[in-house]
């Protein structure tokens, strides 16, 4: 058990070190060596991890869709809102994202299959506007997958455009006014009327799904 929870650190440690040279140089520039040297092990272990830098990346470009998703909401629409905007603040404090982020805009990263994250968060935005459209949530005309690619397009160019602007600085005002401007042509406006797309909404969120649970929640789970 203690040699698998050491191989598990290893693993989280590599890829962090990753993420950080990634998120600095770009796939291109950043070395094995230099990955070495932020991690602090030896090129054993890392290719027994992680056989090449490709395979780094990919393991970046993964590791920013593995967190729990949102809490269920009685509105879909604000279930898809809360993701949108929980993975802006998460681009603001998590550098393991902010580096899958830049892998995946980065078009000088040659040889390296930079769509997973683009077709996952396409499925993801599609699944729950789905959810929505069965609920009675959108407008008639409302086609879920191309609202899907529109939306996880749009968020693209609203991220890259903070990033180099101000290095995510004003990314959740930006989210916040991409989404005010999408929603009304997608969403019935009564239920727009309840919906939470303030700029301070995904931090919530967030807390939310990383606070301890009550007493009597754990024990109503356990039971």
């Amino acid at each position: 058990m203690a040699k698998q929870e050491r191989a598990i650190r290893t693993h989280k440690s590599i890829l962090s070190a990753a993420a950080k040279v990634f998120e600095e140089r770009g796939y291109q520039s950043a070395t094995i060596s230099e990955i070495l040297a932020e991690a602090g092990v030896t090129k054993g272990a890392l290719y027994f991890h992680f056989p090449s830098k490709e395979h780094l990346a990919q393991g970046v470009l993964s590791a920013q869709d593995q967190s729990l998703p949102v809490p269920e909401r009685a509105a879909k629409v604000q279930q898809f809102v809360d993701t949108v905007l929980l993975h802006a603040y998460r681009l603001q404090t998590d550098h393991m994202v902010r580096a899958g982020v830049r892998l995946s805009l980065d078009q000088q990263a040659q040889g390296l299959d930079r769509s997973g994250p683009f077709l996952r968060w396409g499925e993801i935005v599609r699944e729950l506007l789905e959810k929505a459209q069965a609920q009675g949530e959108l407008l008639p005309h409302v086609a879920t997958g191309e609202t899907a690619d529109v939306t996880v397009g749009a968020f693209a160019g609203v991220q890259a455009m903070s990033q180099a602007i101000c290095d995510y600085g004003d990314l959740l005002a930006r989210t916040s006014a991409l989404l005010r401007h999408l929603l009304p042509s997608v969403a019935l406006s009564s239920v727009l009327a309840s919906v939470d797309l303030t700029p301070n909404r995904g931090r919530v969120v967030f807390e939310e799904m990383n606070s301890p649970l009550p007493e009597e929640g754990r024990t109503a789970d356990t039971a």
